[in-house]
């Protein structure tokens, strides 16, 4: 979601529990994310329980495994990390092959996936994004709101 036309997202987690997995680089912007994470889920009534993987590029894994191992115990999970762009095409790599494994691993396990790797051309784009005082927006707290939501869904759909 961007800041610009974002939904207005109200959200009941009661009896959910999410997994949030999050990268190690760039301590400040992460521990910003995380902090918007668990605001949202103690907003919204749920359980979280964090899980810390090396990187951007080992969150699909990373988040595999949290689903794998928490059973039905969890309903979703929330992917956040930081990739900065650079001179080389590391950059490119590491946000397609994130991406790409956060897609197949909500496909595979049927349980929504919160995407809060943010994937900026420099740390200033990351910290206006990270949640932290003066930032414009919280990705931590969307990614969390996202997966609650799709949580709530009527599968059954309604009239049109």
């Amino acid at each position: 979601m961007s800041q610009s036309g974002a939904p207005v997202l109200t959200v009941n987690g009661t009896g959910l529990r999410i997994a949030v997995v999050a990268s190690r680089w760039h301590d400040q912007i992460m521990s910003a994310l995380i902090d918007g994470a668990r605001r949202a889920l103690a907003a919204a009534g749920a359980e979280g329980f964090l899980i810390r993987v090396p990187g951007a590029f080992e969150l699909p894994l990373g988040v595999k495994q949290a689903l794998s191992y928490a059973g039905p115990e969890a309903s979703g999970a929330v992917a956040l990390g930081v990739v900065l762009r650079g001179g080389t095409p590391h950059f490119d790599y590491v946000c397609q092959a994130a991406t790409a494994g956060l897609t197949e691993v909500a496909l595979r396990t049927g349980k929504p996936v919160g995407f809060g790797l943010l994937t900026c051309d420099d740390e200033a784009q990351a910290v206006d994004r990270a949640g932290l005082a003066g930032s414009r927006e919280d990705k931590g707290a969307e990614a969390v709101e996202a997966v609650l939501s799709f949580l709530q869904t009527n599968w059954r759909g309604q009239p049109l």
